[in-house]
């Protein structure tokens, strides 16, 4: 089965997906990508503690404190995640006061938010404890879903329940579009409601971009096209993955220079002796 990154890769830059999925050449780490690490570590984790903050309120307490109990747990989770991202980050020379002074704003955000949701539950349905955690919409996080029918897999970031309706999230740092989203997530996301509706058996009609900088969600519905579309594209990745000759370079000199792969890339004399070694090995 091909990964739906995979897709997003061929989209992006096919002589990257070559270089990585055939030739198995690792691309040089870069800091934006550890930042994006960092966070998506955390909003795993933010999610994770979800139940267990709704569950703990059993007495009609003001929506201040409720947000403090969130920023307790979003403070101790994303310690733990700039933690763990230690080796990466003393890399780059990133000192971890920092990285999290830099990263805690967006955090202090997100739990207000949902303070601001529970204290509405709360107002609306006069509920605590089990009861109130029980109407909460619910989020599961890096979610694995598969379709050997689709010949697809792959991990979402984020799936929300509500009620009878499954909707799809993808989280993504960095730049945004002034509009819309950047292709490759547009596959990703229609990619993983074609997977989720086969899963669990009902209709998948839409997914989120959560451009995190922009605090953005951008919706992506499915349509017959789209579907399509994720389909040519998974051929065409399947007869890349099984060539042994590498795509031209791209020329695209922004996608070059962001690239972990450039130097090798053009780097001509080492592309031809992993592909021989390839054609040795086969």
């Amino acid at each position: 089965m091909i990964s739906v990154t995979a897709l997003a890769g061929y989209l992006y830059c096919p002589r990257k997906l070559f270089l990585e999925y055939v030739l198995h050449i690792v691309p040089i780490p870069k800091k934006v990508l550890v930042l994006g690490s960092v966070r998506h570590e955390a909003h795993d984790g933010i999610n994770k503690a979800e139940e267990r903050v709704v569950k703990g309120i059993t007495t009609n307490i003001g929506i201040e404190e409720i947000a403090q109990r969130y920023k307790t747990e979003y403070s101790q989770i994303l310690r733990a995640a700039i933690l763990k991202f230690k080796p990466d980050l003393d890399r780059f020379e990133l000192n971890l006061t920092e990285v999290f002074k830099d990263t805690w704003p967006h955090f202090q955000e997100e739990a207000e938010f949902r303070a601001a949701n529970v204290r509405r539950a709360i107002d609306e349905k006069k509920v605590f404890g089990e009861e109130l955690w029980a109407i909460m919409p619910k989020v599961k996080s890096e979610f694995r879903v598969e379709s050997p029918t689709l010949k697809l897999k792959g991990i979402v970031d984020q799936i929300e329940f509500r009620d009878d309706i499954i909707i799809p999230f993808e989280l993504k740092t960095g730049k945004a579009p002034n509009e819309g989203v950047w292709p490759g997530h547009k596959i990703q996301i229609a990619a993983y409601m074609l997977m989720l509706e086969e899963a669990f058996n009902q209709p998948v009609k839409e997914g989120f971009i959560r451009y995190l900088d922009l605090k953005d969600n951008r919706k992506i519905v499915m349509n017959p096209f789209l579907k399509i579309e994720i389909l040519e594209l998974r051929d065409k990745v399947i007869d890349l993955l099984n060539s042994s000759f590498p795509p031209p370079t791209c020329k695209s000199q922004n996608k070059c220079n962001a690239c972990g792969l450039k130097d090798a890339c053009y780097n001509e004399q080492l592309v031809d002796e992993k592909v021989k070694c390839l054609f040795k090995a086969s």
